[in-house]
């Protein structure tokens, strides 16, 4: 299906054009998460998207699921209790990496330890952009931000590896440039029947770009191409090749580990005397 019809479909009549700046990955992303759907063949009743506060997550207001634009950092557990009050929804989670690690730090790795059945689709830009361009805590080491004019001097947390150490069983990383591979793990994050981790490597030309020196948004696309190394080839590159790049694709999947909905559903059942 062209994009054209998937906006038509999947899109809020009158929501377009977007507020997002030139250039912003938002878009992208978005599009990545209706093209799963859409691959999926979910009907737009049984999926839910919730968000927080920042540029990612006026996302949800163009979408034409049922949707709720929530509080900053909480999310996540707004969206567990969607999930826990009506298990059928596919329930997706989009938010932005100030939001989902810094002040919603505490709920993802709560959720992960849970395996809640979420797909949670983290917009990593680098950065706070709709509130100013302070740094976050995935933006990188040494670089500028307006809460940083010298640089920073903390190490940014690597997404993928935090989610699975707490607990999450499905684990991916796409970028904007590399989008069909993003939708395609959207989809399969949004099929596994646990907490599932999306990191959407994107880009923020205004308030990273600029203050990093990073060219425009054609550059830093280009940026993504050349450092986000498909799983297969990665696994065959030395230490040495691996410095400074990051792999993308499928990066954790456990299917062994019991989803939360059914545990309580069947913690409920014991306490109304069953087996």
């Amino acid at each position: 299906m062209t994009m054209e019809k998937l906006v038509e479909k999947y899109f809020r009549p009158g929501r377009l054009p977007h507020i997002w700046c030139p250039g912003c990955g938002n878009g992208i992303v978005t599009g990545a998460i209706v093209k799963a759907i859409d691959k999926l063949e979910l009907a737009k009743d049984d999926v839910a998207v919730i968000s927080g506060i920042g540029c990612s997550s006026r996302a949800s207001g163009y979408l034409d699921f049922n949707t709720a634009n929530t509080l900053h950092g909480r999310a996540i557990p707004i969206a567990s209790g969607v999930k826990m009050g009506d298990p059928r929804l596919n329930v997706i989670v989009v938010t932005g990496d100030g939001d989902s690690t810094a002040i919603g730090g505490n709920h993802i790795i709560h959720a992960a330890r849970r395996n809640i059945d979420l797909t949670v689709v983290i917009f990593n830009n680098n950065i706070y952009g709709m509130t100013g361009g302070q740094y976050s805590p995935l933006t990188p080491i040494h670089s500028k931000a307006t809460t940083a004019p010298y640089t920073t001097i903390e190490p940014a947390f690597n997404i993928p590896e935090l989610v699975k150490a707490a607990g999450a069983t499905f684990v991916a990383r796409a970028t904007t440039f590399h989008a069909q591979i993003l939708a395609d793990v959207i989809a399969q994050g949004i099929a596994h029947k646990g907490f599932s981790v999306i990191e959407a490597v994107s880009a923020c030309p205004i308030s990273f770009g600029r203050q990093n020196k990073m060219g425009g948004p054609a550059d830093m696309m280009k940026w993504q191409r050349d450092h986000g190394v498909p799983l297969a080839a990665w696994d065959k590159m030395t230490d040495e090749q691996k410095e400074g790049k990051f792999p993308i694709g499928v990066l954790h999947h456990d299917t062994s580990k019991q989803e939360y909905t059914d545990a309580y559903d069947g913690i409920i059942k014991t306490a109304q005397g069953g087996k």
